[in-house]
């Protein structure tokens, strides 16, 4: 048997126990505010990540308040996505802030890596990671050729499966969550490594289920207290 190696990037997420029945049908909108803030982000996410491009490629370090900042943004997006459109497993509205938040449900973190390959900041991003953008893709859908939409992908299409059971059941169906957890924990890992986050290649492995595989890590990027 293969061990199974714990992977740098770390997502998890808790379902609450007792979610509201009809609260998903306007989460979208509720979260118009961090969809707003989580635009500009992104915007100076690409901008750091082009200038971690260069840092890495003449040092081979990721410079760490780079570091912190991209994991800061990521973190946001997933808990929002968590609370907005992928899975819905909570009712509690995401904080606005970029730090790790012990007591909110949805988590994400990467080990930060001491050093990191000056050579595979050249192609992982676009060559090696080819084959991963193309399960990714299918995992949430996205746009086809021109303007047209190529369709919606898995992970949307089984959380409004598992919300629609929540209407009628008032029971989220605990087998679709730990899928809908495992799907956004690769998409996760591929985000991070063609982010140039992390060297390690990441594995065509479904890890279910709301809790990870990684070690336990100090949070980048401090914390609320």
């Amino acid at each position: 048997m293969i061990p199974v190696t714990a992977s740098p990037v770390r997502i998890e997420a808790f379902l609450d126990p007792r979610l509201s029945r009809w609260l998903w049908l306007v989460k979208w909108l509720l979260a118009v505010p961090h969809y707003i803030v989580l635009f500009f982000l992104w915007i100076a996410f690409v901008f750091v990540t082009v200038v971690a491009f260069f840092a890495i490629l003449f040092t081979g370090r990721y410079p760490r308040s780079l570091f912190d900042f991209s994991v800061g943004v990521i973190r946001w997006n997933w808990r929002v996505s968590y609370y907005a459109h992928t899975a819905l497993g909570t009712d509690r509205y995401p904080p606005f802030t970029l730090a790790e938040v012990p007591d909110y449900p949805a988590h994400f973190d990467v080990a930060y890596p001491e050093r990191l390959s000056r050579g595979l900041v050249l192609v992982k991003w676009w060559l090696l990671v080819i084959p991963q953008y193309i399960v990714v893709g299918i995992f949430v859908g996205g746009w086809g050729d021109g303007d047209s939409w190529r369709g919606v992908g898995l992970v949307p299409f089984l959380s409004l499966v598992a919300v629609v059971i929540l209407a009628f059941t008032a029971r989220y169906p605990v087998h679709l969550f730990d899928l809908l957890l495992g799907l956004a924990r690769w998409v996760a890992r591929v985000a991070a490594y063609a982010a140039l986050m992390t060297d390690e290649y990441p594995p065509f492995r479904l890890d279910l289920g709301g809790q990870d595989s990684a070690p336990a890590m100090t949070p980048t990027g401090g914390s609320d207290r």
